[in-house]
């Protein structure tokens, strides 16, 4: 639908659409323009519109002399009157409709044919402070918010590149959300940038309820059975800004404070900003005992419980391994029984309020664990690799990827329990598997790379922190 030359039809149509004078914060202002008397509308959302910018704009537009009423009135005022830097027209009121929604202030002049779109909107928003689940004990402390626009200028602000650049899209037949594809023109992969844009397009959703989040399902189809995410997020502008200078594409929705990187492997889930921030030796240690701590949360406890099912055939130093006296429930349950108490404690405290989740953890670390043992539900040693398996559940830097480790884990647990030594080989062969037919979400390279297919130059820069002149001089 197209903007006619009558006010009185225009203000009729937007009334209708935007439901103006039903909706209270939905604002139509009338008010007359200059000498020449000409009846203007002004269209804006109360809270969105910066009241300063509006008060100096029309201010500005009241004592317009008669000469500036006529021709070419709507381009004049852009030129000499209206002083804001974005400020665009549009004839469509559909256009018209989603800059006001979005936050914009639209002014439609009788007589006139055009509107005038001024982007004077300010969303709430909080100071960008350190995300918690990417703390690093050196390194920058600000983190990403949930206003796209101010996303882009922190990582901007990292990558002064010309050729750094950020498409805008809507999605959403109802939210009519902004999501952003940023990139590299030159790194990125173009096939890739087109994949990415088509999904988008095809994308057909009322609302993204749950921003990126929603976003990732609605691009990325897989098995109902692979817990492994093939999308890697991050509230850091810095670890953004270097996955772009890889060749990575960032997604950003507003509204939300992560970025979702794309294409990514199983590898980059075991890397952390904290890495960076250290010299290259304390960085390939800290490296080290995450993949230790990894490592250990999938297999120590299916492992323990096979060898002690197995104890007969183990050496004289590992004849430790095992209670000393049975429990009266069995070591596989009791396993179970602790992995859902910690699930249980880790939502607890999630909902648990901050001046309150100290005397959560220690209701559920120390109290409830040490009269299980004495009860008699659980042994000691049960507790104690439990507790071990979970500390390496939590070294994992990403948290998607962590609540993989750990579904992987309860299922080797179970085969382990029910079936013993062929289980273990077959949950084993299971994972491997799933991990193996993964798929990266270009489909250039495999889950796996670059163990599988080898590539030793690639795989020494994930094994070790190497010093960035060194690994900038071999690429």
């Amino acid at each position: 639908m197209i903007l006619t030359s009558s006010l009185e039809e225009n203000k009729r149509i937007l009334k209708e659409n935007l439901n103006i004078g039903k909706s209270f914060d939905i604002v139509g202002r009338e008010f007359v323009i200059g000498e020449g008397r000409r009846l203007s509308y002004l269209v804006f959302i109360d809270g969105f519109a910066k009241d300063d910018i509006l008060l100096r704009i029309l201010e500005e537009l009241q004592p317009v002399r008669q000469e500036n009423t006529s021709s070419n009135l709507i381009k004049g005022l852009i030129q000499s009157r209206i002083g804001y830097i974005e400020v665009d027209t549009v004839t469509d009121v559909g256009k018209l409709q989603s800059s006001v929604l979005a936050g914009a202030l639209a002014l439609i002049i009788d007589g006139e044919k055009e509107a005038i779109i001024i982007d004077a909107r300010e969303y709430p928003v909080r100071s960008p402070e350190e995300p918690d689940l990417e703390k690093v004990t050196r390194g920058s402390r600000d983190g990403l918010v949930e206003t796209v626009i101010f996303n882009t200028a922190l990582i901007r602000r990292r990558v002064r590149d010309p050729k750094l650049i950020f498409e805008i899209k809507n999605i959403g037949k109802r939210s009519k959300t902004d999501v952003v594809i940023g990139y590299i023109d030159d790194l990125a992969d173009k096939n890739l940038l087109k994949s990415i844009n088509e999904k988008l397009d095809q994308i057909n959703v009322d609302a993204l309820i749950m921003a990126e989040k929603t976003l990732e399902e609605c691009m990325i189809k897989k098995k109902w059975y692979n817990p492994l995410p093939q999308a890697k997020f991050t509230e850091r502008p810095d670890v953004a800004a270097a996955h772009l200078l890889e060749g990575h594409i960032l997604i950003l929705v507003d509204t939300s404070p992560s970025v979702m990187i794309l294409p990514v492997t199983l590898f980059h889930f075991t890397q952390h900003a904290e890495d960076y921030y250290q010299n290259p030796f304390i960085g390939t240690y800290i490296r080290w005992i995450r993949f230790i701590g990894m490592l250990s949360a999938f297999i120590l406890l299916p492992l323990w419980l096979l060898l002690v099912y197995n104890r007969n055939m183990l050496p004289d130093y590992l004849q430790f391994l095992g209670p000393k006296e049975p429990g009266k429930i069995p070591l596989f349950l009791q396993f179970l029984l602790l992995e859902f108490g910690l699930d249980l404690l880790r939502i607890s405290s999630i909902h648990t309020p901050n001046s309150l989740s100290t005397s959560l953890g220690i209701i559920g670390g120390l109290l409830l664990s040490e009269f299980a043992v004495k009860v008699g539900w659980f042994t000691s040693e049960t507790v104690l690799y439990a507790a071990l398996a979970g500390i390496g559940t939590f070294a994992t830097p990403s948290v998607e990827f962590a609540m993989a480790i750990r579904i992987f884990r309860i299922f080797l647990l179970i085969l382990t329990g029910l079936f013993r030594n062929i289980g273990f080989i077959i949950g084993i062969l299971i994972t491997f598997w799933i991990i193996y037919s993964t798929k990266t979400f270009s489909g250039t390279k495999r889950y796996t790379w670059p163990l599988i297919p080898f590539d030793s130059k690639a795989l020494s820069h994930l094994l070790f922190r190497k010093p960035i002149p060194e690994i900038r001089k071999k690429d």
